[in-house]
């Protein structure tokens, strides 16, 4: 059946989407140093809703300062941040859009000189000059996710998304490469997959059942298995505790890079699963109406979408007024950027990203 990208969408906790569109969560550098919320951090977020973005995310926020993964992050691991993310929410909310905090927390990837010490990790990682997690520190990182939750509760946010993908801490556990540990969260999938049980049931527990709750995977990189995520996916939904899965691709439409994988592409593998009531959000190349259409069609309840939206604020808009609309070509100078929303600091940050910035 054709799924419309104008379709209201219910999730089980009660909220309502306006339409399949989520702006998905990036990172933009363009918070204050302290985690607490910039002008231009506000500006960036509040213009996604206004362009008709059902559900507005923030980037990854961390839970714990050690937890950083970039310069200007938004933070939500101190109530010193409390009043910006009112604030946001409030920005938010006025245009109709569901407003979803990420919460976060970088592990080995938080960079030495950001956090000014040594990162950690599910264990020790020479490479990351990272330490392993005490278990004690495990215990406390859980509390912490859950923390950050009831904060993001306080705040107004109508639900959290848990970051359990990209190779950042709850990935690393997840990880049988990265986590070597010995004691009830290494070794079996059953314990490497623990604290992301702990974390999103623990927010469940606290933040009662008509929080929306929402949980990032990714099946490859940093030594994700396919058929692990695919278990631990299946575990989510027979259990139920969650609203949606939001699957990060990389490209909606590769095939996956295990071979013995490969007699479906990577989007199949997650949408031969049964939901039920969980829904299934996607993430990764779906740049222009035509991409938002074949997803829909593919058995995905929503779209993630981050490259069109830095390109179009209002790429939903766009997309309900034509189903064929097609993003400017890249690259784009930075005047346009700046008219898309974007600061100087996030301008720098994009021009990482080949061909996207003229030089």
């Amino acid at each position: 059946m054709y799924k419309s990208s104008k379709n209201l969408l219910k999730f089980s906790c009660g909220a309502e989407l306006k339409n399949r569109f989520m702006l998905a969560p990036m990172t933009n550098t363009q918070s204050h140093e302290d985690g607490k919320l910039s002008d231009d951090e506000y500006n960036w977020l509040v213009m996604r809703a206004k362009g008709g973005f059902g559900l507005t995310m923030t980037c990854a926020s961390h839970v714990q300062a050690v937890g950083k993964g970039f310069p200007g992050q938004l933070g939500i691991f101190s109530d010193t941040h409390i009043d910006g993310h009112k604030r946001l929410v409030k920005g938010i909310k006025s245009h109709g859009s569901l407003a979803v905090i990420q919460l976060h927390h970088a592990g080995m990837r938080s960079p030495e000189d950001i956090i000014e010490g040594q990162p950690v990790s599910a264990s020790d990682m020479k490479k990351y000059n990272a330490r392993g997690l005490t278990l004690e520190e495990v215990h406390q990182l859980k509390d912490d996710f859950i923390s950050a939750a009831l904060r993001a509760q306080q705040c107004g946010y109508d639900g959290v998304e848990v970051h359990g993908a990209h190779g950042y801490i709850l990935t690393q556990f997840l990880s049988s490469d990265i986590n070597t540990r010995t004691d009830n969260y290494g070794g079996s999938l059953k314990n490497r997959a623990r604290l992301l049980f702990d974390v999103t049931n623990g927010i469940r527990t606290a933040c009662g059942p008509k929080f929306l709750l929402g949980v990032r995977l990714s099946p490859e990189r940093f030594g994700m298995k396919l058929q692990e995520v695919k278990t631990v996916c299946q575990r989510f939904i027979s259990e139920g505790q969650i609203d949606f899965l939001d699957i990060s691709l990389w490209d909606c439409f590769k095939d996956p890079e295990e071979n013995k994988y490969k007699d479906q592409s990577l989007l199949e593998h997650f949408t031969s699963l049964d939901y039920k009531h969980i829904k299934l959000t996607v993430a990764g190349n779906i740049r222009t109406g035509n991409d938002v259409t074949k997803i829909l069609n593919a058995k995905v309840d929503f779209v993630s979408i981050g490259r069109a939206a830095i390109l179009h604020h209002d790429f939903p808009e766009q997309v309900l007024a034509n189903p064929n609309f097609k993003p400017t070509p890249t690259p784009v100078t930075e005047v346009y950027l700046k008219k898309e929303g974007l600061s100087d600091k996030f301008v720098t940050y994009m021009k990482r990203w080949p061909d996207f910035v003229v030089d």
